[in-house]
């Protein structure tokens, strides 16, 4: 799905947070959002999500054949993790990933997913019970195996120890192929793989381009 942006803003009350941007996010290509702490980064990826309304300007969804995708709709197609987004803490991991089914598809059965992310012995353990690092990998897990073509990833390897970033990096090798790849962070390691970093400042000073 590619995702075009045309002088689009947010503001919360009298505080615009970004205004008068112009970019178009491809798929197929990775993106690196950075910038200071409160310069918007976040709320600039909930806004592309289509999680949080935009202020002003338009946001346009399509697909790979350039047909437009309803708003509505768009969500079907991106998969978001982020350090700000909840967990439902009274299932197991496995009753969690077949809630997210109702959502969005997953590219394999739940236990092969928890498997890979290392969650397996954890499967049937309420995830209130988890690690702050056990709770990252599970995030990453809904959004790396979600079959969607957006994936949108926010301080990605946040809580996680050394295993958990090598584990970051072979899911993107793995699992970011021909998709729209935004990832948030001022930490290079986590977006060392993306082919093009877009830096955010407070408003009205923001980003322009993309084609």
């Amino acid at each position: 799905m590619d995702i075009r942006l045309t002088n689009t803003g947010k503001r919360f009350n009298r505080e615009w947070i970004f205004r008068g941007l112009d970019y178009h996010f491809k798929q197929g290509n990775s993106y690196a959002i950075t910038g200071a702490n409160g310069s918007g980064k976040s709320t600039l990826l909930q806004v592309v999500a289509g999680a949080l309304m935009h202020s002003e300007g338009t946001i346009d969804y399509s697909d790979n054949r350039n047909v437009n995708i309803e708003s509505a709709i768009a969500y079907k197609n991106i998969s978001i993790a982020a350090p700000y987004l909840e967990l439902i803490e009274e299932m197991t991991a496995l009753e969690f990933l077949a809630f997210h089914t109702s959502f969005k598809k997953l590219i394999k059965p739940a236990k092969d997913i928890l498997q890979e992310v290392s969650l397996e012995t954890a499967a049937n353990k309420q995830i209130r019970y988890y690690s702050s690092g056990m709770k990252q990998r599970l995030k990453l897990a809904q959004a790396f195996f979600s079959d969607t073509t957006a994936l949108l990833l926010d301080e990605p390897t946040t809580n996680l120890d050394e295993a958990g970033i090598q584990l970051y990096k072979s899911l993107i090798s793995k699992y970011t192929t021909n998709r729209l790849v935004i990832v948030c962070s001022n930490d290079k390691n986590e977006y060392e793989f993306c082919g093009e970093v877009i830096k955010v400042d407070k408003a009205p000073s923001v980003p322009q381009g993309g084609s």
